[in-house]
């Protein structure tokens, strides 16, 4: 055994490309892609028996891609069913399902006359997911009292009725998947569980019912495996860890790549706008201080102007009072003396009047 055995647990896990196959791929176990089949679709359609077909499909033409499914059954009423585990983010996801449903159902159409009818058989995708749906796009899923399950058909955008009853996808993002045992509530969730935490268990736990669940336990035991199974599935089990190593790494890098861009950009911008701002408030600053400073400087000047030119017109007015009170004086001892008024008059400046006042 490889020194990886160590870390392989007790059971299979399901997520890695054996561990799919191993427990839903198999003719002997396809009970298990029955009953897991039957919790997604909850009543809406029933499998009863499937056989497994091939999944490879090469083009009509050389220019036409070839594909490769992970599983390709059809059940005993003649319904088609795509079912793909996907481990590592796709940008192209849902175009991809969508092309594996356009290519199989184009395989369905009889060729020649007998085709005119387009009568076709119902298609479904099935499609168990190891990463958020739309997670580079910031999207949320709804709440729908289950998040993690898209559930997908064509419909009348208007009235919100299916349009087209025989094509459908129904998608489970695990990471979205957070449930406790204490919250599974359907067969779906139970699967759902298994699938995310198998590789942790030891045994089979009380709220997994037995009656689904228990083939899974017996045969997925790693102890139980042969000696090529074992192989596959350690092979299988590095592959899945080298792929998330490699992506994450290419998500780390990306992710420091665009802190370096941001910064650089940051920067630049941050630049700009310190400089805006900057002149902004350096001119409000200096309207400010101009107009304080005015209007000091002004009532100083305003001040000293004032006051000389206060002095200046008080001694004026100060000189003519005195003038003219040593004019009344003079005219008043004129008078005293008998001097006839019209001398008075002529040395005075005063008139007749003002000096019979006097």
């Amino acid at each position: 055994m490889t020194s990886l055995k160590k870390h392989l647990g007790k059971y299979v896990d399901p997520r890695t490309d054996f561990g799919w196959k191993f427990y839903f791929g198999r003719e002997e176990n396809k009970i298990l892609l029955i009953e897991f089949l039957n919790s997604l679709f909850e009543g809406e359609k029933v499998v009863k028996d499937l056989r497994y077909k091939t999944v490879e499909h090469d083009g009509d033409h050389e220019d036409i891609r070839r594909v490769v499914f992970d599983l390709l059954c059809i059940s005993d009423d003649g319904k088609h069913f795509i079912v793909e585990m996907q481990q590592l983010f796709q940008e192209f996801f849902k175009d991809r399902a969508i092309y594996y449903t356009s290519r199989l159902i184009n395989k369905q159409l009889t060729r020649g006359k007998k085709g005119n009818s387009y009568c076709l058989p119902e298609v479904y995708f099935i499609g168990i997911l190891e990463f958020r749906m739309d997670e580079r796009k910031g999207f949320e899923h709804p709440d729908t009292g289950h998040p993690y399950f898209y559930d997908v058909a064509l419909c009348d955008k208007n009235t919100h009725e299916i349009f087209y009853d025989k094509l459908g996808y129904k998608m489970v993002s695990l990471p979205l998947f957070n449930k406790t045992p204490e919250e599974l509530v359907s067969v779906m969730d139970q699967w759902l569980y298994l699938l995310k935490h198998l590789s942790t268990m030891d045994k089979l736990p009380a709220f997994l019912d037995k009656r689904i669940f228990g083939l899974i336990f017996e045969i997925g035991e790693i102890g139980k495996l042969t000696e090529e199974d074992l192989m596959s599935y350690e092979a299988s089990l590095k592959h899945k860890r080298d792929a998330e190593s490699v992506f994450n790494s290419a998500i780390n890098t990306g992710r420091e790549e665009g802190r370096k861009v941001g910064l650089e950009e940051g920067l630049k911008l941050g630049l700009a706008e310190g400089k805006a701002k900057g002149l902004a408030e350096g001119k409000a600053k200096g309207l400010a201080e101009g107009k304080a400073k005015g209007l000091a400087e002004g009532k100083a000047k305003g001040l000293a102007e004032g006051k000389v030119k206060g002095l200046a017109e008080g001694k004026v007015k100060g000189l003519a009072e005195g003038e003219y009170k040593k004019a009344i004086e003079f005219a008043r001892a004129m008078k005293k003396d008998g001097v006839p008024i019209e001398q008075i008059m002529r040395y005075s400046g005063f008139s007749a009047k003002e000096i019979e006042k006097l």
